[in-house]
């Protein structure tokens, strides 16, 4: 890769460059006995729809480093529509927060209900591990700038959990 060519890899980006979305039809496959959603698979779903946002703002591979905490507020159902809407909210170096809010469309009674939101940060690396900048974000709508100014309070609660969760263990 050129000068020329980095230049442009780490220019900032607005967050709608980074928008994604993903459908999946929930098959028995997915379900628990009850004929729901295994929590597991939503999980699945989750980190890849925010792998694609992390992966369109950065231009680069990215690892998952850690999700927030996750509530399932409504059950979905064995032929129930999933959507995962994700973007970046902050970028930080070489990691970014990627927030994913999952609806549950029932197609035949026409409802729509929001299942989960999470946050999600991603660690962008090169083809041989190594982590790499990632081009900062620009917030530009109302929301956007208040999903950014709330990444950097969720930084400070993971990096003080972490921080205590060290200490538990020495």
């Amino acid at each position: 890769m050129n000068d020329n060519d980095k230049a442009k890899s780490i220019r900032p980006r607005p967050v709608r460059d980074s928008i994604s979305e993903m459908a999946e039809i929930v098959l028995p496959n997915d379900a628990n006995p009850l004929n729901a959603l295994l929590g597991g698979r939503l999980m699945h779903w989750i980190d890849l729809a925010g792998a694609m946002a992390a992966h369109r703002h950065s231009r680069a591979y990215v690892v998952t480093a850690s999700i927030d905490h996750l509530d399932f507020l409504v059950p979905v159902r064995v032929g129930d529509f999933v959507i995962l809407r994700s973007s970046v909210n902050r970028v930080f170096h070489t990691s970014m927060e990627v927030g994913v809010k999952v609806w549950v469309e029932n197609y035949r009674s026409e409802e729509h209900h929001h299942v989960s939101s999470a946050y999600l940060t991603f660690v962008a690396i090169d083809a041989d591990g190594n982590k790499v900048p990632v081009p900062p974000v620009i917030p530009e709508t109302e929301d956007e700038k208040r999903r950014y100014d709330g990444a950097a309070r969720r930084r400070e609660i993971r990096r003080a959990e972490r921080a205590r969760r060290q200490e538990v263990r020495s």
